[in-house]
């Protein structure tokens, strides 16, 4: 009798592998996450090269003349709007310390009370407040600075994704050629394609959706805030647009953000800004997004904010940024092996269909 038996052998064999590709994964996440946004971007290009290429008869030519296209709208942009973005960015840098030094010792308080006629008790108890709480407030300023330097130190990847983005337009057919050719058996294959035609679908429409999302509330919040004239409207503008990329918690931090910096500059229509936060962002959830992201990232909130969690233990923020994304990949995977290990035992099935799956009642 064998000392091992050969079954439990392969199974342990296989769970190494597994563990040991899952380590290698998590000590190269950096790098793997370069080349998960290279592939984000291009699927969000894809269409435009794909429609050129008609045109020009090239792929290369196609890639070119659009890359060419985006570099000078992108320049067009900065030309124009970029140097107040950082002048407002300047501004606000500078007068930092000035207004974390007004939170800590409370005297903010006693100047948004005497501006909307608090009572003396009233702006006590809120000067008291902040002055017992002053540790905790500079240890989220502190926080907060570390995430944004985070951010800043993964600023390479801004030059890295296009770079990267040209090979998987090029020859991302290619690849996905090469992973099918190491499947042999007809079921497998079924398998492999429907997991790859659903992700491409996926995968293109949430890329364009996010930006259409972030474009809209960049677009909102910058008339609404210089209609009022917000100080630094143009900048937090910008910050909301592009934390509308953040799943779940991007929009509420950036609400926060705005409030926040109007309420250290004595911006005395705040109570307004509230209101237009709240509303704005009940539309932008319950209207908007709906109808721009559709029915292809369907996730129970608690697996969107599992997934938003355990990116940002991960990798930060690259990893929140990535959550949804891949919770919707797994989830993809997953219905797709369902339907795969149900053929295998009863034989083939009708038509794989999303609307199969039973879904939480609303």
């Amino acid at each position: 009798m064998a000392l091992i038996d050969a079954r439990a052998a392969r199974v342990l064999a296989t769970a190494l592998l597994f563990a040991l590709g899952l380590g290698f994964f998590y000590v190269a996440r950096h790098t793997l996450f370069a080349f998960l946004f290279a592939v984000f971007f291009a699927y969000l290009v894809e269409p435009a090269v794909s429609g050129l290429e008609k045109w020009t008869r090239s792929r290369a030519m196609a890639i070119s003349i659009i890359y060419l296209l985006l570099a000078a709208l992108l320049a067009t942009f900065f030309f124009f709007v970029g140097p107040r973005i950082a002048h407002e960015a300047q501004r606000l840098t500078q007068a930092l310390p000035k207004m974390l030094d007004q939170i800590s010792s409370g005297n903010i308080a006693v100047t948004i009370g005497v501006e909307h006629g608090w009572s003396l008790p009233t702006i006590h108890t809120a000067q008291g407040f902040l002055v017992s709480h002053r540790e905790d407030l500079l240890k989220i300023a502190q926080s907060v600075g570390i995430h944004i330097a985070d951010i800043a130190k993964n600023s390479w990847l801004l030059i890295v994704i296009p770079i990267l983005a040209v090979f998987f337009l090029k020859d991302g057919a290619y690849f996905a050629e090469s992973a099918a050719s190491l499947v042999h058996t007809k079921p497998q294959r079924e398998f492999l394609d429907g997991v790859r035609s659903d992700l491409n679908q996926m995968l293109a429409h949430f890329i364009r959706a996010q930006l259409t999302l972030a474009l809209f509330s960049f677009a909102v919040y910058g008339a609404f805030m210089a209609l009022i004239k917000v100080p630094y409207a143009l900048m937090l503008a910008s910050a909301g647009g592009f934390m509308e990329f953040i799943p779940v918690v991007g929009p509420l931090l950036a609400a926060a953000l705005i409030l926040l910096v109007a309420l250290l500059t004595s911006f005395p229509h705040w109570i307004a800004l509230l209101v237009f936060l709240g509303i704005w962002r009940l539309v932008q959830d319950y209207v908007i997004s709906p109808r721009v992201m559709g029915r292809s990232m369907e996730l129970h909130p608690l697996a969107a904010l599992f997934g938003v969690l355990a990116g940002g233990e991960i990798a930060g923020v690259l990893g929140v940024y990535l959550s949804i994304p891949v919770m919707a990949s797994l989830r993809i995977v997953w219905r797709r092996w369902r339907t795969y290990a149900e053929k295998r035992r009863f034989g083939p099935l009708n038509e794989y269909s999303f609307t199969t799956e039973i879904t939480p009642r609303q």
